[in-house]
């Protein structure tokens, strides 16, 4: 049951951001050219991701745990360190030049579309190099 649930949460994500137009890196790409073709429909994806995610936490975390086991893996750090400003920096970089997020490439793959398996394929190389180079600590 537990797959089940992960698969139809799966296909609901991705129905979400292939309807929200979110597969199309055009539409990415234009909500970052503020000078030019600024597109704002991302802003309302967010948004509205936003509002269902703030409704659903304030719900679900009323449960002793999650229905299919274990206890709710939620961040404890708080703290604003420089691995968190430097993720985050290079992940708006790439956003912004590829078009694409980890959440909006996966569902995107289903096009068979050549750029988001090369998005996707870098993806996994910064994860391992990440990796790789943060056993050396």
């Amino acid at each position: 049951m537990k797959m089940l649930s992960c698969l139809l949460i799966g296909l609901i994500f991705g129905l979400g951001i292939v309807t929200g137009g979110m597969a199309n890196p055009a539409k990415v790409v234009n909500f970052f050219d503020i000078a030019g073709t600024w597109d704002p429909s991302l802003a309302f994806v967010m948004g509205g991701a936003l509002a269902v995610t703030a409704l659903g936490y304030r719900f679900v975390l009323r449960r002793e745990g999650p229905v299919f086991g274990g206890g709710f893996a939620l961040p404890t750090r708080k703290d604003i360190d420089v691995r968190l400003l430097g993720g985050s920096v290079v992940f708006g970089i790439g956003w912004g030049i590829a078009g694409f997020c980890p959440g909006g490439a996966l569902p995107t793959l289903g096009t068979g579309r050549l750029e988001v398996f090369v998005f996707v394929a870098a993806m996994i190389a910064g994860i391992l190099l990440v990796r790789v180079a943060g056993r050396g600590r």
